[in-house]
């Protein structure tokens, strides 16, 4: 990884989380290395098809549980020694904008290049993916020596993919601006014309597998630009898919690192919130839910318990926020404009695009204050309507008083985002002091 200087806004966490950006270019990666690491700390994974065995922490035993939905979203729990009050919870997503390989991806240019067939997935700054190496990454599902189906995670780890801009030359008006078609613009050079029927060929070797077995993929390209440290004083960091693997990486290290407490500790990672959660591992689905509800059920508390606990329950929902921008202060809020290093942002919108209230944003700034974090707030200007993330969706399932949070960042939904090397150990700091709440 570039630049490894350190000083005191560059700490190890921050370090820690570029790592586990790079090692997970897509949904189905996020999840597979939480999973490793909850693995190595004796949690347990528990499968939705199966009945559930659970119970408190006793001896230094049990108490910790995962459960995936897809390979792309996982759900992580503690029981706390003695019978609980409520549910804890901190959510965030897997996913990021990109673009997604089609069926039957590969075009042919005759006699000149074989190029892939994409489509959009997500809202993201399309100008920013043209002249950088990429790559594919995600799962296939293939067939086994039984001739059952199974998933296999993939990453091509080569520079394999160059979407090239087209020359000032052939579009004088290019940076009077341009609007770019996903069908025509879009489309990456897999390889000159030799590599026809080639594409699978190169991802099953990646998996270990062979292209004939592979029956299904879901497979999305990544920028292959390492991440890095950068500025003056070291105080920015630069990289792919920072919305939202910052916010999952820290709050996931201040669940590990949180002491047991009176309350269900909850750690939650949606996949597809950039396209709206309507999916059945999206935060509008049951997933949350039936967690809860079988956690409930398992422990042999009533529903009339379940009611209680949950309103007694608090959630974050912890997705980046927009910094002000250097060339664009006007895109701001007058008064709201969050500066990165600066704090956790906490997040307000009238509409209730976030479900920040006066109860939940109070509830969250005596958390900071205890762990010793600073905080700002966000808004959108009040004619620049801004967009929703997991907190009023996931509510729908799930009633409780949510706040929504995030770290300040430049360039969000770009394929190469910045933000400040300082708050991710922010961030780190208060999930651990509301899991240990």
């Amino acid at each position: 990884m570039a630049n490894k200087k350190k000083n005191n806004l560059y700490s190890d966490i921050t370090s820690r989380m570029l790592e586990f950006i790079d090692e997970s270019p897509s949904c189905f990666q996020v999840v597979d290395n939480l999973k490793k690491r909850l693995v190595e700390a004796g949690y347990t994974e528990l499968k939705e098809a199966d009945e559930w065995k659970i119970a408190p922490v006793k001896g230094g035993k049990g108490g910790k549980y995962f459960v995936t939905r897809n390979d792309s979203s996982i759900i992580s729990f503690k029981i706390p020694k003695k019978d609980f009050k409520g549910f804890y919870m901190i959510a965030s997503h897997s996913d990021s904008p990109s673009f997604k390989i089609k069926e039957n991806p590969e075009m042919e240019i005759p006699g000149a290049y074989i190029k892939l067939n994409v489509e959009k997935y997500g809202g993201m700054l399309c100008a920013e993916w043209f002249d950088r190496p990429l790559s594919v990454a995600g799962r296939l599902i293939v067939r086994d020596k039984k001739g059952q189906a199974q998933t296999k995670l993939v990453n091509v780890d080569k520079d394999l993919l160059m979407l090239p801009a087209l020359a000032i030359h052939m579009n004088r008006e290019a940076n009077d601006g341009y609007k770019y078609n996903a069908q025509k613009d879009m489309l990456p050079i897999f390889g000159d014309d030799s590599a026809k029927d080639k594409f699978f060929e190169v991802v099953a070797k990646a998996a270990g597998v062979k292209k004939e077995d592979i029956l299904g993929h879901d497979l999305f390209l990544y920028n292959r630009v390492k991440p890095t440290v950068w500025g003056a004083s070291d105080e920015f960091i630069a990289s792919s898919r920072l919305d939202d693997q910052e916010c999952v990486y820290t709050t996931f290290e201040g669940f590990m690192n949180a002491a047991d407490s009176d309350n269900v500790a909850v750690h939650c990672v949606f996949d597809n919130e950039e396209v709206g959660s309507g999916t059945k591992q999206g935060a509008a689905s049951t997933f949350l839910k039936d967690t809860l509800t079988r956690i409930n059920e398992c422990l042999g508390r009533t529903n009339e318990q379940y009611y209680t606990a949950v309103a007694q329950s608090f959630m974050i929902s912890a997705d980046n926020a927009h910094a002000i921008h250097p060339n664009n202060l006007d895109k701001a809020d007058p008064v709201n404009r969050p500066v990165m290093n600066k704090g956790i942002v906490i997040k307000y919108n009238a509409n209730q695009r976030y479900t920040t209230d006066a109860v939940s944003a109070a509830t969250f700034k005596l958390m900071c204050e205890k762990a010793g974090v600073p905080y700002q707030s966000f808004t959108n200007r009040s004619d620049m309507p801004g967009g929703s993330t997991l907190g009023n969706i996931s509510t729908a399932q799930v009633a409780v008083n949510t706040v929504d949070i995030g770290l300040a960042q430049l360039a969000m939904h770009s394929p190469y985002e910045t933000a400040g090397s300082k708050d991710p150990e922010y961030l780190a700091a208060v999930s651990q002091v509301f899991y240990e709440s």
